[in-house]
């Protein structure tokens, strides 16, 4: 557990990471009922050093609990992650209908990573403005 960060959480109360969903992850997080604090929760983790999975390149596989439930029997979420800078949720699955995502996903999120946690904050927006990406409220 990184000191500093729970304080930053639980003191000043502002997110150190961006988030953001893009628009393919906003249907299936609308459809499964998961709200943006599991979400905040998920990076919180990740912040602290604690990922599920990282499966390089940018790209890291966390769990997430279904409403009312735990994390173990939840959703896993494919994510576009720079530590303490961008985290976009990109793809979910419910482990019960798909046990992982393949080699040829895997590279094509890393790839996927390259180039959207490079992009400038203009580019961000311009893509927020199309309606490819959604940013994450701190509040919800």
């Amino acid at each position: 557990m990184v000191p500093h960060l729970v304080l930053h959480f639980g003191v000043i109360g502002r997110f150190p990471v961006k988030l953001f969903k893009n628009a393919w992850f906003e249907r299936f997080a609308r459809k499964q009922k998961l709200d943006d604090g599991v979400l905040r929760e998920a990076i919180q983790r990740a912040e602290q050093g604690l990922i599920d999975a990282d499966l390089g390149g940018g790209v890291i596989k966390q769990r997430v609990a279904r409403p009312g439930q735990g994390k173990s029997g939840g959703y896993r979420t494919i994510i576009l992650y720079r530590q303490q800078h961008r985290a976009f949720f990109v793809y979910g699955f419910a482990k019960s209908q798909q046990s992982n995502i393949n080699d040829d996903e895997k590279a094509a999120f890393k790839q996927a990573a390259q180039h959207v946690l490079d992009l400038s904050e203009t580019q961000l927006e311009a893509l927020i403005q199309k309606g490819q990406f959604l940013e994450v409220d701190d509040n919800g």
